[in-house]
Formats: C-alpha cells, sequence, structure tokens
C-alpha cells in the first residue's frame, strides 16, 4: 500500500488531477488505522472503543466498506467535551466516533501525498519530515543572515472554527477529481458535534479532533496564504520572507512600509476567504540585526529578542514565553497537587517524563538557563508538596538526600538550530 500511495504523489507531482481515491480507504488500509489507535481513549457518540471495535474487526471493517460503497456510510457528530487548564478556564475537545477516525486516518494519509509535494517550503506544521524546531532554525537564520528589519506578527481569530466549506471544497476540486472521495470529506465537514445531548450543526470549520483536521488546515491556507505571498512577493522592492506552522505565522520584511502594505492586503485577502485577522494581537515590530531595540515576538510558545553573543556579535535570543511559562508551573504545580499522595519513587519518575518532554521541545541553543529555571522552581514545588504530605514538615537538606538516590532530570539542549544539520 505504501508504493501505491507514491503512486498518488507522482501524479499529483506531475500536476494531474487525482482519480479513483476513495480505493486507498480499503480493509487493509482501516485496519492498519485500527492498529494506530491507543487503546483507553474516550469514545465518541457511538460509545465504541477500539476494544470493543477490534473484537470483530474483519466483520466490522467490511460493513463499514459496504456502507461506503452504497454511499450511505455518513460521519456521527463528533462529541464536544471540556477539560480544565492550569489556569481555570476550559479547553473544549472534540472526540470522534471510532470508525471515522478510521476513515479519516486513510483519507488524510491519501491527502497527504497528494499535497506533499505541492507545499510551499515555508509550511512547517503537520507535515511528514518537518517541526517546530525546523521553523524556529528557518526564523533564526533568516532574520540573521538576510535583510529583515520588521516582523509581521499576524494571528487568525479562530482559524479552525471559520475554515469556509466551499472554498475548501474548490481548492481540493482543483487537485483531486474523485467525487465520492471529494463527497466523503464534505460530509465530515458538515457532520456537526453534539454537546449536552443536543445536536448543532458545522456550516464552517474544520472537523473538531478529526485525523483530517491538519491536512485541511494547510490544504486551506496554501491557498489562501502561501500561494498569494509567493506571488506578491516578487512585487516588493524589498526582502520578504514567511514561516508558517498551520495557522501561526510571520513574516519578515525589509521596510515597514512594505509590511504595513502587505498586511493591509492580508486582511482584505482573508476576508475574502472567511478569515479574520485578530487586530488585537497582530502587530508589526523593528526587529533585525540593524534594529538595536527591545521589542520581542512570540511565536510557537518561544519569546524572540535581539541579543549578542559574548563575543558582541548579533544573535537571535529565545526564552520561554510569558504565556506558556505561566502555563508551565500552573500545569506542573497541579499535577504535583492532584498526586501527592502516590509514591514518592513513582511520583519523580512521572513527574521526570513531563519534564522530558517539556525540555525536548524547550531545548534549543540558548535556553539551557531558562530551562533550569523551571527546574529549579518545579524542585521547589515538589519540595512543597511532599511537605504537606507529611505530618511531621521534611527540612529541605531531607529533602535533598531523597533527590540524591531519585533525582529529578536535569535539563539539556535537545535541537541545535544555529545549525542547518543539527
Amino acid at each position: 500500500m505504501a508504493n501505491e500511495l507514491k503512486d498518488i504523489e507522482y501524479h499529483s507531482r506531475k500536476g494531474e488531477k487525482l482519480e479513483n481515491l476513495i480505493r486507498y480507504v480499503n480493509k487493509e488500509t482501516l485496519k492498519e488505522q485500527h492498529r494506530k489507535q491507543q487503546s483507553g481513549k474516550a469514545s465518541g457518540v457511538d460509545k465504541v472503543t477500539r476494544i470493543e471495535y477490534g473484537e470483530n474487526l474483519d466483520k466490522n471493517v467490511e460493513d463499514l466498506l459496504n456502507r461506503m460503497k452504497s454511499l450511505s456510510y455518513k460521519p456521527k457528530p463528533v462529541r464536544r467535551t471540556y477539560i480544565p487548564k492550569a489556569n481555570g478556564k476550559m479547553r473544549g475537545l472534540g472526540i470522534p466516533s471510532y470508525e471515522d477516525k478510521l476513515v479519516q486516518g486513510c483519507m488524510a494519509n491519501v491527502l497527504e501525498e497528494i499535497y506533499e509535494c505541492k507545499f510551499l517550503d515555508c509550511s512547517f506544521g503537520f507535515r511528514k519530515g518537518r517541526n517546530c524546531h525546523q521553523a524556529l532554525r528557518e526564523i533564526n537564520q533568516t532574520i540573521m543572515t538576510k535583510k529583515v528589519n520588521y516582523i509581521l506578527d499576524c494571528d487568525i481569530k479562530g482559524f479552525f472554527d471559520n475554515v469556509n466549506h466551499s472554498f475548501l471544497m474548490k481548492f481540493l476540486e482543483h487537485d483531486i477529481k474523485d467525487k465520492i472521495f471529494l463527497r466523503y470529506v464534505k460530509r465530515f465537514l458538515i457532520s456537526g458535534y453534539m454537546e449536552d445531548m443536543k445536536y448543532y450543526e458545522s456550516d464552517k470549520g474544520t472537523p473538531q479532533g478529526g485525523l483530517i483536521s491538519p491536512i485541511l488546515a494547510n490544504v486551506y491556507l496554501h491557498y489562501v496564504l502561501d500561494l498569494w505571498f509567493k506571488a506578491i512577493k516578487p512585487k516588493l522592492k524589498g526582502e520578504a520572507y514567511i514561516v508558517r506552522y498551520c495557522d501561526d505565522f510571520i513574516i519578515m520584511f525589509q521596510y515597514e512600509n512594505e509590511a504595513k502594505e502587505v498586511y493591509e492586503h492580508l486582511i482584505k485577502r482573508f476576508a475574502k476567504f472567511g478569515l479574520e485577522v485578530a487586530e488585537d494581537k497582530t502587530k508589526i515590530i523593528p526587529f533585525g540585526r540593524f534594529k538595536g531595540n527591545k521589542e520581542t515576538f512570540d511565536f510557537l510558545g518561544f519569546m524572540h529578542y535581539n541579543g549578542t553573543t559574548r563575543t558582541g556579535k548579533y544573535m537571535v535570543g529565545h526564552k520561554i514565553s510569558k504565556k506558556k511559562r505561566k502555563v508551565k508551573h500552573q500545569t506542573i504545580g497541579k499535577w504535583l497537587r492532584d498526586n501527592k499522595h502516590i509514591n514518592i519513587i513513582l511520583l519523580i519518575k512521572k513527574l521526570n517524563k513531563k519534564l522530558t518532554g517539556m525540555y525536548a521541545y524547550y531545548g534549543i541553543n540558548g535556553m539551557l538557563e531558562e530551562l533550569y529555571k523551571i527546574y529549579y522552581h518545579v524542585k521547589y514545588m515538589l519540595w512543597q508538596v511532599i511537605k504537606r504530605r507529611s505530618q511531621r514538615s521534611i527540612k529541605y537538606f531531607k529533602f535533598l538526600k531523597i533527590l540524591e538516590k531519585f533525582p529529578i532530570t536535569e535539563p539539556k539542549i535537545y535541537k541545535d538550530i544555529w545549525n542547518w544539520n543539527g
């Protein structure tokens, strides 16, 4: 099947409209998607779990395929639920039904093969072989080596909830000729969601929590933003560069007047396709090696600032954004309080997994001091939690004795964004 998917890429790269794509949603690919699903995940409105579906996997898959062939298969509404955030607010989650996860996974794989060769190099989010650290490296290298003096730090208001279905389908139709495949994409788009036993229609936006949503989002912004910027860039007198990670992006300019002009055109461009710039979160700031100012901008959880090396040369500095730092402190603090009664050894072991994941993301060049600030803060919070669980207050030197046997993982640099091969 992998070779067949590569065949899709071959024809897509030649600019052909792809046909007969629905055949890639078959017994083999559906069972492969089933194997990829994790057990213990919350179920959708169908209340079917991975274990239950797998008890009669062949029969269930055959029944699903028969319904798809007769066009009687209709995706179920997504079950909408909320989980508490560390700041006390609630985060909405969409949980698709089990069969819908399998079908979406197969269709997402097909779409990825069609569009990976079409997407531009400025796009980094939710793509094979690309990640946030590569996006950060691109920004770093561009600002430090190109004529960048101004940054358009832009934010799209509620992007995933406002994708226009009609335009998205037109974009897909530009590359896909399979009407049945497109019909099922549309069915996922309009499947709606359930909340408090009440059904809500979805006349815009991508499927909540759906495996197909990231690739559909990339397709939408590929046509709305990336190709548009590629077309206008030659008309600019100065240098200009864009880096996008799904719906987060910045544009770097040589000249301030062109940054302002592009921003005005961008507002109109987005409005044409049902999107809106969050003007209160969007700004043009002077930034770069020729702009020795104290302005900063946040991107992908990092705060970026103008800095210098130990020898006085210009560099782009990075810190954890204030917002993300606060969230990390709150999240880990809440987790420690919620788990304060479990065995200390197990508590530290689980804590280390969380810390390692955070270090792996934020552990880029120049961030070691930042990560140690988190490390020491977490160390202090752990001591406070252990003190409260004991009838007799544990002195700090005794706490350190515990850490000698069961240490907290210390930070290190994981990613080299100063080296293109890092």
